[in-house]
């Protein structure tokens, strides 16, 4: 229901137009009233040309009669031809469909002026029967047939002259036979012309009282529209007292201080949020400059709150351009704060200011906490693989300039890792992994950095340590993990672990050859039998060879030759199931191994992104996305169809030429740009954060949408996301699979939600696999859900595009893992 506008300005023709209603009419009132007039004069006038017209072919008739010369009766002829062209005019217009040619030339015969045309036949057409009018027109006729009869005399008479067979008493009988005619047509003609002053007159009545009856309603209409302008003025006195009631009650109630200030910057208000800021009441406070109340501590702050308010009232401290600052109280104590200022202004005129402060403590802690998140795996407190890499880089960084260092890099996997969460489950999974970190901790170093990289894999720098140290720490470590007994519910595990080591030394090396280097030396620890340590040398040819053998790079080139992969989709279902659209489904790859075996992407997309793969993968993912939508398209046309979540990766963002792949592909298939959403890591995002912002924008324009994956993770996100312009948030699936026995867990999704609403983003949960989860998910307010609870993997068809309002029964199972 829309709300009644109370205030705002009246408009001038919302005032107005009801008198320009009335002066249009009065001015069409008088147009028709003069062109009334007109026709009336018209007739008038017309019937004094008849008038005269009658007498002077009488006349010239009887002259005629006595002189028998031609000359007057060509006279007579001229006089009888204006009172004929008027009994034209009445027989035209009395036919039954008026004959408006002859009728006009009837009038100009008759004498009439040539404008007078129009608004003569007109009158006749339109008021032939009103009363004054149809009188005068039944007199005209009985003139008419007067003249008739005098026309006829006259050719007779003008036959015998002609003839010469004329006597006197032929003469005396036509004279007596023209006054008959003549005593006949002249009271017809003096009735005519009364009943047409007649009805002038009636007519000047009429007009005269129809002008009366305006000017007086258009008198009621003024004090009419004074008496609702003045009401309107008493409702907005109201209403202004009303607003600024509602003003009061809802500063005291907000939860950042105001303070308002006059020019010179003394107080004048302050709301309860403000005095618990500055710990000052409003009434103690009111005449005091702001620098009695605080200090502003940063180095871009001024010295003093009035000049604070100098700033406000130029405008360099706009309204909507926060500031960070932090106040120091008069106590000593300092709480951080955002400041915005703007000039309160009295017309062309700047009577003050005000300032509004937002306490900022809660969200620095917020900012802090997930500062640490986006550096640390939240399971183990180890520092992620992010932070690892970044250590790494630094460690690099004095080496490529030639600066002499030794260091060594250790990549771990655990062995048989995967037995344990099958068979215990994750949550034993989850306490061996915290008890290895704590193992492992306490053999390192003070200094040395110890992350979890993924999984059950993990990283150890040791900075400047000699290769033989680092060997003996390597072998150490090793040992560790083999003496742990780990019993779950009283099943023991054997654990070990496979360790591949490189040493840095001064030749200076890249991040990704130096991680390259630590991955194939651990791949081969497990390839020679698990529970060792490799250590990385460039010239082991073994280890070359054994790695290209046993790499993905071949098999993945072999599998796109032999178009061996296939898409699946999984539905990413609207929690609020009054949201409108067709649906959203997320496509999935998968590949058949030689053996026809379904290989689930974690096991290939590593090395395909490491080998430079993926971009071809992502492009036969978007070349068969696109072929099976054409042809739903094309063979159901006009039925809704899902939008399409289609994965790429962070080096397939970074390539130029992928986009105008993209452009051509949505015009070749013609594909609505919005019925795809690309969905990229928060690693690859943020890794590539110039190229991703870049890559989004120009597929935003297509009208493309975007989702981040696998969002906070384990990088710094919050501090990217602003400048990320995607439309999903995808919490990652490690927070929202335990958040109904973890409350850290909980409060991270409900901090994503809530930040992720805030930047106008919608949000979808991964993971949903309990209908507990999904009606936690609910609760908090997260838009969509996906997992084995809304819908398993399918292969992805025409019936995988088709909306799908009602979703099936929750599957009470867990979802083995992530899916691309």
């Amino acid at each position: 229901m829309k709300r009644k506008r109370t205030f705002g300005t009246p408009r001038l023709l919302g005032i107005v137009w009801p008198f320009i209603a009335v002066v249009l009419f009065q001015a069409l009132l008088g147009c028709g009233s003069l062109y009334v007039l007109s026709a009336v004069r018209g007739y008038v006038g017309g019937e004094s040309l008849w008038s005269k017209g009658q007498k002077d072919a009488i006349y010239y008739l009887t002259l005629y009669a006595d002189n028998r010369d031609e000359v007057t009766y060509l006279k007579y002829q001229h006089a009888i031809a204006v009172p004929q062209g008027g009994h034209e005019l009445r027989v035209a217009l009395d036919r039954p469909t008026p004959d408006l040619d002859a009728a006009r030339l009837g009038i100009l015969k008759g004498g009439n002026h040539p404008d007078d045309v129009s608004s003569v036949i007109w009158l006749y057409l339109n008021f032939r029967h009103f009363s004054y009018l149809e009188k005068a027109i039944e007199l005209w006729a009985v003139g008419d047939s007067y003249l008739v009869q005098l026309d006829n005399l006259a050719q007779e008479m003008h036959a015998a002259i002609s003839a010469d067979q004329v006597n006197a008493n032929d003469v005396r009988q036509w004279k007596v036979r023209i006054t008959a005619i003549n005593d006949g047509v002249t009271p017809a003609a003096k009735a005519f012309s009364d009943a047409l002053g007649e009805g002038s007159r009636v007519i000047l009545r009429l007009l005269l009282i129809t002008n009366l009856t305006t000017a007086l309603g258009l008198i009621v209409l003024a004090l009419l529209r004074t008496h609702k302008l003045l009401s309107q003025r008493h409702a907005f006195a109201t209403a202004l007292q009303v607003e600024k009631e509602r003003a009061q009650i809802t500063l005291a109630s907000i939860g950042d201080g105001v303070i308002t200030t006059n020019v010179d910057g003394a107080i004048t208000y302050m709301n309860p949020a403000a005095e618990a800021l500055t710990h000052w009441k409003s009434s103690q406070a009111q005449g005091l400059p702001l620098a009695a109340l605080f200090n502003l501590l940063d180095d871009n702050a001024q010295p003093d709150g009035f000049t604070l308010i100098e700033h406000i009232v130029k405008g360099q401290l706009r309204g909507g351009s926060e500031h960070a600052k932090t106040i120091q109280r008069l106590d000593g104590s300092t709480v951080s704060v955002t400041l915005v200022g703007a000039p309160i202004r009295s017309g062309d005129r700047v009577s003050g200011a005000v300032l509004v402060l937002h306490d900022m403590t809660q969200e620095r802690q917020y900012i802090a906490n997930l500062s640490w998140q986006a550096t640390h795996d939240a399971l183990t407190g180890l520092a992620n693989r992010r932070e690892f890499e970044f250590r790494l880089e630094q460690v690099l960084y004095p080496l490529a300039h030639q600066q002499v260092g030794r260091h060594a890099l250790m990549f771990l996997d655990l062995d048989q890792f995967k037995l344990v969460n099958d068979t215990c489950g994750h949550a034993a999974g989850d306490e061996l992994l915290r008890h290895i970190c704590a193992l492992l901790q306490s053999d390192l170093r003070e200094g040395d950095t110890l992350a979890r990289l993924g999984g059950d894999e993990f990283g150890i720098l040791l900075e400047n340590c000699p290769p033989a140290a680092a060997e003996k720490i390597a072998e150490s470590l090793r040992h560790t993990v083999q003496s742990l007994h780990f019993v779950w519910k009283g099943r023991p595990f054997v654990t070990t672990v496979s360790i591949g080591l490189v040493h840095i030394s001064h030749t200076p090396t890249t991040l990704e050859a130096s991680l390259r280097a630590a991955d194939m030396a651990c791949y081969m620890a497990k390839e020679k039998g698990r529970n060792r340590v490799q250590v990385y040398h460039a010239d082991d040819s073994e280890l070359s060879v054994r790695f290209g053998e046993m790499a993905w790079v071949q098999r993945l080139h072999m599998a796109l030759e032999e178009n061996r992969f296939c898409l699946y989709s999984q539905e990413i279902a609207a929690l609020n199931h009054t949201e409108g659209g067709s649906g959203h489904i997320e496509i999935l790859l998968r590949l058949h191994d030689e053996a026809g075996r379904i290989i689930l992407p974690e096991s290939f997309i590593p090395a395909a992104e490491r080998y430079g793969l993926i971009t071809s993968l992502d492009r036969w993912v978007v070349e068969n996305v696109f072929a099976i939508i054409a042809r739903c398209l094309h063979e159901r046309p006009g039925r809704p169809m899902a939008m399409c979540a289609i994965n790429l990766s962070g080096i397939t963002i970074g390539d130029d030429d992928f986009l105008g792949f993209l452009r051509d592909k949505f015009a070749s298939y013609r594909i609505p740009p919005e019925m795809i959403c690309f969905e990229i890591t928060e690693t690859s995002a943020i890794a590539n954060l110039a190229s991703a912002i870049r890559f989004i924008n120009e597929l935003k324009a297509l009208g493309c949408h975007f989702s981040l994956d696998d969002f906070c993770a384990g990088m710094s996100s919050f501090a990217y996301l602003k400048h990320l312009p995607v439309d999903f948030l995808k919490i990652d699936g490690s927070f929202v699979k335990d958040m109904l026995d973890d409350p850290i867990n909980r409060a991270m999704v409900e901090v994503i939600n809530h930040i992720g609403h805030v930047m106008g983003k919608r949000t979808i949960a991964e993971f949903v696999e309990t209908p507990q989860i999904e009606q936690a998910l609910l609760e908090i307010g997260v838009d969509y859900a996906q997992g084995y609870l809304i819908e398993r993997p399918q292969l992805f068809t025409f019936d995988s595009l088709q909306c799908r309002p009602v979703r099936p029964q929750p599957l009470l199972f867990k979802a083995p893992g992530t899916f691309r």
